[in-house]
């Protein structure tokens, strides 16, 4: 084939590729793509949890300095809808993580340990996500952390979705731990996390897909996804982490079919990746907000995958055909 016509039929299937290529996928909405925080209030986001109870809306909170506050983001918009008070609590010191666990139950970490040890004990609160989204005070339950194995910083909490489980990684450069509460956590007494497993990543965040399948883990430059396995966690491999100004919190989608990366920072973008492995997709709406397109039509991550390695085809098609017009001689590598 002509050099000319490689070009020119390169431009047509591209054309096509793009043509055919799914606006979204079934049950995830246009903010599930990723969006910007706007904000100004919300300048250290730290945490990012999606809504069980509101499709598109991202739950987040500042890092230490804040008051006991967390916010309702709109993806579609970027747009704050709602902040929330917490009361029934002390002024938190360091907070690092949020996650919503069954029965649509928020968790906030307030966890962080900048000194690595210098406070010997943490908290995490409860409270009912709010059926209405509008500024108000929710009243949560305060708890009173302890690790088995002496104090230590953490930025990331996970509430297992079957079990309603507490989990904390600590954050160490060399890798950490993921570390288990107790089955159920008391609001009276002190609460022992204990190592159960060993993570090799520096984990600023971690996040569980909506079956509860699969646990994925980020840090500043990366990430790591296991399988879940009953709590005796599997590496899988490594997550698709962009490149960010300071990486500090990853959630999956309501539907399971993305990983939204946030950062700190004003206006700070919230970024969105594909799931690793076709793991996380919420079987019902009750299980995460919305059902997950499959095999029946709908699009899904490897329908989306199918288009870009068409596109990429096409590219490399073009410029193979551009180098052979210029180098009629040159050969390809």
């Amino acid at each position: 084939m002509r050099p000319r016509s490689l070009a020119l039929l390169a431009g047509v299937l591209l054309t096509g590729a793009l043509a055919a290529a799914p606006a979204s996928a079934a049950g995830d909405g246009a903010g599930d793509k990723g969006f910007t925080i706007t904000d100004p209030r919300i300048a250290e986001s730290s945490g990012l949890a999606a809504s069980h109870l509101h499709p598109g809306i991202y739950w987040t909170h500042n890092d230490s300095g804040d008051g006991p506050y967390i916010y309702a983001v709109d993806s579609a918009t970027g747009k704050t809808v709602a902040r929330i008070t917490l009361s029934g609590v002390g002024r938190p010191r360091d907070v690092e993580a949020i996650s919503i666990g069954p029965d649509n139950q928020i968790y906030v970490g307030d966890i962080g340990d900048n000194l690595d040890g210098s406070w010997p004990y943490v908290w995490i609160y409860r409270l009912p996500e709010p059926k209405r989204l509008a500024d108000q005070t929710v009243r949560a339950t305060q708890y009173v952390v302890k690790y088995s194995n002496g104090a230590r910083n953490a930025e990331s909490l996970v509430v297992q979705p079957k079990t309603g489980r507490v989990y904390i990684i600590d954050k160490k450069e060399d890798g950490g731990h993921l570390y288990e509460g107790p089955a159920t956590l008391s609001p009276t007494g002190t609460n022992i996390f204990r190592p159960v497993a060993s993570v090799d990543l520096w984990a600023t965040d971690a996040a569980f897909s909506p079956d509860g399948k699969q646990l994925a883990v980020r840090g500043y430059f990366g990430g790591i996804y296991y399988d879940w396995n009953g709590g005796k966690i599997k590496r899988e491999g490594r997550l698709d982490v962009p490149l960010q100004k300071q990486g500090e919190s990853v959630t999956y989608s309501a539907d399971g079919t993305k990983l939204l990366y946030g950062s700190e920072g004003a206006d700070s973008p919230v970024q969105a990746e594909d799931v690793p492995g076709g793991s996380g997709r919420a079987s019902s709406p009750s299980a995460g907000g919305g059902s997950a397109a499959g095999s029946d039509g709908g699009s899904s991550p490897s329908a989306g995958a199918k288009v870009g390695a068409v596109a990429v085809g096409v590219a490399v098609l073009a410029l193979f055909g551009l180098r052979r017009l210029r180098r009629p001689s040159a050969r390809r590598h």
